[in-house]
């Protein structure tokens, strides 16, 4: 079973071609939940949809995690991010944390990937990020 949450549509996770390994948009859901089933660490919504509770770096942790996992369930890793785009629905509120954030979890990667963030409007799903990545498959 896959550490990833499932896709929201379909299409794959992931899919190699020309020698490098390109994720769809991963967003922070946990694992084994769709668009039916939207578990979310930090976020909690009341029956109008509107925040009970959100905490932005726990997706980020989140979005990261699944990453990493996808990298691994296809035969890559986190070292191995190539380009990553990130989709932000508040650049305003939560750049700086996921600058922050980003930061540490990259401080060993050498040489660090490019990286390109995007403000939107909204996400399929009520979450906060998303980020789509390229990743070259481990030696």
């Amino acid at each position: 079973m896959s550490k990833a949450p499932k896709p929201v549509g379909s299409y794959p996770l992931a899919r190699k071609a020309g020698g490098l390994l390109f994720l769809s948009g991963v967003g922070p859901r946990i694992a084994g939940s769709d668009q039916h089933d939207s578990g979310v660490p930090g976020l909690s919504l009341d029956h109008n949809g509107n925040f009970k509770e959100f905490d932005f770096a726990a997706q980020v942790h989140s979005v990261f995690a699944n990453v990493k996992a996808i990298l691994e369930e296809n035969g890559s890793s986190w070292e191995k991010l190539v380009d990553i785009q990130v989709f932000l629905v508040d650049m305003k509120r939560d750049f700086h944390t996921f600058n922050r954030i980003y930061a540490e979890y990259f401080a060993e990667v050498d040489p660090k990937p490019c990286r390109t963030t995007i403000a939107i409007t909204a996400l399929p799903t009520p979450i906060a990020i998303e980020l789509k990545c390229v990743a070259e498959p481990n030696d």
